[in-house]
């Protein structure tokens, strides 16, 4: 089964002897990260440094400036955390090590950007925003996003990409110190508390009838028996906020986010060179908000060339997918195999199994540059013994 593991271009960059590592593992393929949120990482190998702190989201390359040149939005450049092309520098050391590089490419979670620009981010039905969420009806964040992708992506030499956050970001997320988990938000207040009344959202509701005031009222008012811990953790959407309000809101959030993603395949696609590969972390669930972006499963497949899904602690999520897949769509599991985050290095060749047996065509482990030597040497023993 073919194996990807994910690195950032700091694991490698600085480090000669890090590709050659990877490439001992027994994986076919590296995602390589080409922009990236901010972060703080462990580097527990590098000969250099131990921490590297990502502050702001970022593009690792050279930016092509005649690209922005003139647009309202923009990527950030990086800033000490990595060298003008990490990217470029960490891909040519992995591909000479025989691996096949793809680019790892985050869109729509970006909170320099909500900071620089408060208009561009999700604001919920109290007033409140949120910097790392960018809202994809604004039009000026669905062209950062279509374009960012695009550039990213396409790398020299990358044979393909995998495209994270491509759709609605909400109140999850893990950001500075969260204190948010004092009520239980069960999945549907955190889909209402995830709906965003900005101006353009405000607009694509009255379109479908909806005074956008009268909607957020009844969101709050959803919310009080939350708040209250009054309301059932299982409840359903159509029980919190009323069948018709909720599928009126679900329907103007799946064409928001269905039509970027086609315009973001689209792009991206007319970028890069013929067979390339384009991959969309994805969430069988519709209405799932972050990284791994809820979508239609028929839809997504016919729109990319297959999704990367989250399988730690089970490989339930990848039914919907294997059920709608076609012969060409790539359907890769993904697994963390750092033990420290709630990884199962020592379980991985049974996991990978279990996921094989549910549809997963690929495997995508998360992330050989934050695991221990000993994780990494549990990942070699296993994938010895994956077909």
């Amino acid at each position: 089964m073919k194996t990807s593991v994910f690195l950032y271009p700091w694991d490698v960059v600085g480090d000669p002897d890090a590709a050659a590592r990877i490439a001992g593992l027994g994986v076919q393929q590296v995602t390589l990260a080409a922009a990236y949120h901010s972060t703080r990482a462990l580097t527990p190998r590098h000969p250099r440094h131990r921490i590297v702190t990502a502050e702001h989201a970022s593009v690792l390359y050279a930016m092509d400036e005649e690209r922005w040149a003139g647009r309202e939005l923009r990527p950030y450049a990086p800033g000490a955390w990595a060298s003008a092309d990490a990217y470029g520098e960490a891909a040519a050391a992995l591909a000479d090590a025989g691996l096949e590089v793809h680019s790892w490419v985050v869109l729509a979670h970006n909170s320099r950007l909500g900071a620089d620009r408060p208009d561009t981010s999700v604001v919920n039905a109290y007033g409140d925003r949120y910097p790392w969420a960018p809202c994809i009806a604004r039009p000026a964040v669905r062209e950062l996003v279509v374009h960012l992708a695009a550039e990213a992506a396409a790398r020299p030499g990358a044979r393909g990409t995998e495209l994270e956050s491509c759709g609605w970001y909400g109140l999850a997320h893990l950001h500075a110190h969260d204190k948010i988990a004092g009520v239980g938000l069960g999945e549907a207040a955190q889909y209402l508390m995830s709906l965003c009344f900005c101006s353009a959202c405000g607009e694509g509701y009255r379109q479908l009838g909806l005074e956008p005031s009268v909607l957020a009222a009844a969101v709050r008012g959803a919310l009080e028996p939350v708040w209250a811990g009054e309301a059932p953790g299982d409840a359903s959407i159509d029980k919190l906020l009323g069948a018709e309000l909720a599928a009126a809101t679900l329907d103007f959030r799946t064409r928001t986010a269905r039509t970027l993603q086609e315009d973001t395949v689209a792009a991206v696609r007319a970028a890069a060179p013929d067979g390339f590969q384009v991959l969309l972390h994805a969430d069988p669930v519709s209405y799932h908000c972050g990284a791994n972006a809820g979508v239609d499963p028929a839809h997504i497949l016919s729109v990319a060339d297959g999704v990367v899904v989250p399988c730690t602690g089970g490989a339930q999520l990848l039914k919907p997918f294997a059920d709608r897949r076609g012969n060409a769509d790539v359907l890769a599991a993904n697994l963390t195999l750092v033990g420290g985050m709630g990884g199962s290095p020592g379980t991985l060749a049974e996991d990978a199994a279990r996921a094989a047996e549910r549809g997963a065509t690929e495997l995508r482990l998360y992330h050989a540059g934050l695991a221990s030597d000993a994780d990494l040497q549990l990942v070699a023993e296993a994938l010895s013994r994956v077909g």
